[in-house]
């Protein structure tokens, strides 16, 4: 990985100077800072870092540094599902893909081979000539798996996972009404949408069911 990074700071000054980009040392210092984290930053964390690193610079000058960074293939931009953009190294020739925890919004990259492969042959098996692609699995990681208890309220539960309906809590008045809806212990149920506020939406033998939170409250789930 040195190596790799010390051709990245050769070409990094091979086109910058080439460009007659300015004030090159300044923007060479975010560069550095940048490939020492192995994190998935933001603007902000990177300006973070510069500072930790005795360096002094602004918000702006980061940013149009990036964009460049960007342009020029040294960074890749990321916007995962909560909207935030983040920046990681773009090596040339390495491909990887992601996978987001949505509890910790922890970012783990990983390659599989088979995976790739399988993809060029889809592409193929529709005469579609692939240029680019990017996957990105989100789930819950094993240490906030480990952290969490073996039963929960289906209002805990997160957007996408599928759980066993393991107790109903409270009075006869919303056990029956659970009934009504056709909920029944062992039942097996994925989350639609489980907004902060509000009904969330899941999914039962392909019907979808509108809870609200303090009903959702008294459903107690297991992971399947």
């Amino acid at each position: 990985m040195r190596q790799i990074h010390k051709q990245e700071k050769e070409q990094f000054k091979k086109l910058f100077k080439q460009e007659h980009i300015d004030e090159f040392e300044d923007r060479f210092n975010i560069l550095e800072v940048f490939l020492q984290t192995e994190r998935h930053v933001t603007d902000k964390e990177l300006l973070h870092l510069l500072e930790e690193n005795g360096h002094q610079s602004d918000l702006h000058f980061v940013r149009d540094t990036l964009k460049l960074m960007c342009r020029f293939g040294f960074a890749q931009k990321n916007r995962f599902d909560n909207g935030v953009v983040r920046y990681e190294h773009r090596h040339l020739g390495q491909h990887h893909d992601h996978m987001i925890c949505i509890k910790c919004r922890k970012i783990i990259e990983f390659r599989d081979d088979q995976i790739e492969s399988l993809q060029v042959k889809t592409a193929s098996a529709h005469n579609f000539h692939m240029l680019q692609h990017k996957m990105e699995i989100y789930g819950i990681c094993s240490d906030c798996l480990k952290e969490r208890d073996r039963m929960i309220p289906l209002v805990m539960a997160k957007q996408g996972e599928r759980l066993i309906i393991k107790q109903f809590t409270g009075g006869t008045s919303s056990h029956m009404r659970l009934l009504t809806m056709g909920l029944r212990i062992g039942d097996r149920v994925e989350i639609v949408t489980n907004p902060s506020k509000g009904q969330m939406v899941v999914a039962l033998d392909y019907n979808r069911l509108a809870l609200g939170r303090g009903l959702a409250h008294k459903i107690l789930v297991q992971p399947e």
